[in-house]
């Protein structure tokens, strides 16, 4: 069986688990489990502590999404399908971004918090934690509820089927993939402040965007609603870790050659 995503994730998931039975003497720690949990908690409860002013925005964030659906979605798909072979290969590698290659990217960054590099190492926790929570919670939550057929479908862009089993045709809104690529990406350029660092993470995930309309698997308002979720949880999980290490200590899994341990990292 090919490995996916999921799979990836998920063997990341039980690595970071590893730190979970370590012990520092007289310091406060945190192991990954709980911060993912308390990232968990954050993210999905956000609602219950919205104010006016987040309410609103939600409000206009609808609008607009409905807006792109009514106005975008229809124009835009017949245009790829003018265009699209739907056999690129430039294409289909950039679609894995949103898929393979982020779970890759993921691993990078670990490997390289795991020879020392801080930065990378909160990227690589962050970026797992933001994939759970968008790509692993929200995005399939909304797919089913929503139950929209893909354009491949031809059946319209109003075609929606509620709590539908049938996942493959009736998920289209929003994109996964974009989601993903969306969520790393946000991640990754909001611990890198560098200009040039923002604009090729955004960059490649806008691209994963345009892949998935150039195979005729989502409409653009689904991208939106992807780029949207996966880019606020990112954010959302990047703010909160910042403010939930300061002054602590998280347990790390610590890999080298002949050596497999735990290894302590503190902000201050």
């Amino acid at each position: 069986m090919r490995p996916t995503c999921r799979h990836l994730i998920c063997a990341g998931v039980f690595l970071l688990c590893l730190n979970g039975t370590a012990h520092a003497d007289d310091m406060p720690q945190l192991s990954y489990p709980e911060i993912l949990v308390d990232d968990v908690k954050l993210v999905l409860t956000a609602p219950t502590r919205w104010q006016d002013q987040e309410w609103k925005n939600l409000g206009l964030t609808t609008i607009g999404i409905v807006g792109v659906a009514a106005i975008v979605d229809r124009p835009l798909r017949d245009e790829m399908r003018r265009h699209a072979p739907n056999d690129s290969g430039f294409m289909l590698q950039v679609e894995r971004f949103g898929v393979e290659y982020a779970a890759l990217t993921v691993g990078g960054f670990y490997l390289a918090g795991a020879i020392g590099n801080e930065t990378a190492a909160q990227v690589a926790q962050d970026g797992l934690t933001a994939s759970i929570i968008a790509s692993g919670m929200i995005t399939p939550t909304i797919k089913f509820i929503a139950g929209r057929a893909r354009p491949r479908e031809n059946t319209g862009i109003a075609d929606f089927h509620p709590f539908s089993t049938n996942y493959s045709s009736n998920s289209s809104f929003p994109s996964g993939h974009t989601t993903e690529a969306f969520a790393l990406a946000s991640v990754i350029a909001d611990h890198y402040e560098a200009t040039w660092v923002t604009c090729a993470s955004y960059s490649v995930a806008s691209m994963v965007g345009v892949a998935r309309s150039y195979h005729d698997a989502h409409f653009a308002s689904d991208i939106l609603m992807g780029a949207l979720i996966g880019t606020l949880a990112g954010k959302s999980v990047v703010a909160h870790n910042k403010s939930l290490l300061s002054g602590k200590v998280v347990l790390l899994p610590e890999i080298a050659p002949g050596l497999v341990g735990v290894r302590m990292v503190s902000t201050f």
